[in-house]
């Protein structure tokens, strides 16, 4: 399983041609349309702490942290703190996992989910503007709106629901970080998960 994880972490070898989203720099600005058509841009959050977290609803790491109900309880703590949590399904159109506004309505309250908002990004803009390769795949950025933590949502790089819920959560710890002002340790990690679905 391990094995398993570690290829599909690594992503496609033939791919989309990659930003370089760096911790300690400005996190890349964008524009997007979520769930309910409403125009979403990261400068509206600018202030505050933005969790963006990379999904795949057909990926069976992310049915993992969802069916374990880890993903949910990291997306309300993180918001409870205060953060903004951004769900983004960077899946191209015919790929697995790609949804349209009602699609992706129903995903969120079929798993109880509770993302500030969920944007749709079947061009795979933000995707490659942060260089997201896997789902799950969390970036963490600052008030300061610079790029905090990017990597994997925790420590245990397998598929399975135990291993979701007893994992050390680098995603909160990240976010926790950024409000008492530290900086996260660590502040990247290997993410894992299936590719990206980009076209």
């Amino acid at each position: 399983m391990l094995f398993a994880a570690a290829l599909l972490a690594a992503g496609p070898a033939f791919g989309p041609a990659f930003a370089n989203a760096s911790v300690g720099a400005a996190a890349p600005q964008f524009t997007a349309v979520d769930a309910n058509g409403k125009t979403v841009k990261l400068s509206d959050y600018k202030g505050k702490t933005v969790v963006l977290e990379w999904t795949n609803a057909g990926c069976p790491f992310v049915r993992a942290h969802y069916d374990s109900g880890n993903m949910q309880a990291t997306q309300a703590a993180a918001r409870q703190s205060g953060a903004v949590w951004l769900t983004v399904n960077s899946s191209a159109p015919g790929k697995q996992g790609q949804v349209d506004g009602l699609g992706a309505k129903a995903q969120i309250a079929k798993d109880k989910a509770a993302p500030t908002a969920y944007l749709l990004d079947p061009a795979g803009t933000i995707g490659t503007a942060y260089g997201a390769r896997t789902t799950p795949h969390i970036y963490v950025i600052d008030p300061a709106g610079k790029l905090a933590y990017a990597g994997a949502i925790n420590d245990r790089a397998t598929a399975d629901e135990a291993d979701a819920k007893a994992g050390t959560n680098y995603a909160r710890a990240a976010v926790l970080a950024v409000k008492a002002g530290k900086a996260p340790d660590p502040a990247t990690t290997k993410p894992y998960g299936c590719s990206v679905k980009y076209k």
